[in-house]
């Protein structure tokens, strides 16, 4: 697909359709693990590497399987890489594993990762496949730290914290503290505090995205107004 437009890949997974905020994807680990920024971004960097090598291998395969064993294969190829990032967090990030639990090896059932190989990989060559999936990738990862940050920030007054169960001992230094005696606001990082911020956040979402449209509309409709008819001023008559 030679006409690619990597552009709007871009656009589509970071913003106008971004797998958490439009298509309402991957809402379960969303909504449980997002109570930190380093839980967040934890779980956001294993479904980047999820999401790119199933991209990656399905659009490799995408013209030697059949329909009838389209989804297996797809979900075999998703279960192989979620493994890999498994043992991967169990190797380097093992305290940060086993807060995450169940979550990762659940990446398997993302919606998000299965759609894109089922919509976008297995019809579209490998660059635009990567493309797409590291969007995609991003699009939902930079969400989930958002909403980590905000509960995170709000429940205990904290960001960055505990930092060093992703890059190591460096993050220490990282967490940052509002006030040493911020009393913490509970509902923040409890079940009800992650579907509120994820609401005011596909709230605030659509709202940009309606004043953006208000303000083309204006624009187009300013650029088909007819101009106005010039004057013509006499100085002088000559007889």
């Amino acid at each position: 697909m030679s006409d690619t437009n990597y552009g709007e890949l871009t656009r589509n997974g970071l913003w106008t359709n971004n797998p958490a905020l439009v298509q309402l994807l991957g809402l379960c680990p969303l909504l449980a693990v997002t109570g930190s920024v380093v839980n967040a971004l934890g779980l956001g960097l294993a479904t980047i590497l999820v999401l790119v090598g199933s991209n990656l291998s399905v659009s490799l395969i995408r013209n030697a399987v059949t329909d009838a064993i389209k989804l297996p294969a797809f979900v075999m190829i998703i279960a192989a890489f979620t493994t890999c990032a498994e043992l991967l967090m169990k190797a380097y990030t093992f305290e940060l594993y086993q807060i995450l639990g169940i979550f990762i090896p659940l990446i398997v059932t993302n919606c998000a990762i299965l759609g894109r190989a089922d919509a976008f990989a297995c019809k579209n060559p490998v660059l635009p496949s990567l493309i797409d999936g590291l969007m995609m990738g991003l699009g939902f990862t930079l969400v989930l730290v958002l909403v980590g940050g905000i509960r995170e920030l709000l429940g205990s007054g904290t960001l960055f914290a505990d930092m060093h169960l992703l890059v190591g001992e460096m993050g220490r230094s990282w967490k940052l503290s509002i006030h040493s005696d911020y009393p913490g606001f509970l509902v923040a990082i409890l079940p009800p505090g992650a579907f509120l911020v994820t609401g005011f956040l596909i709230a605030l979402k659509n709202v940009i995205d309606s004043r953006a449209e208000q303000r083309r509309k204006a624009r187009l409709a300013a650029s088909d107004t007819p101009k106005s008819s010039r004057r013509v001023r006499t100085t002088g008559v000559i007889d």
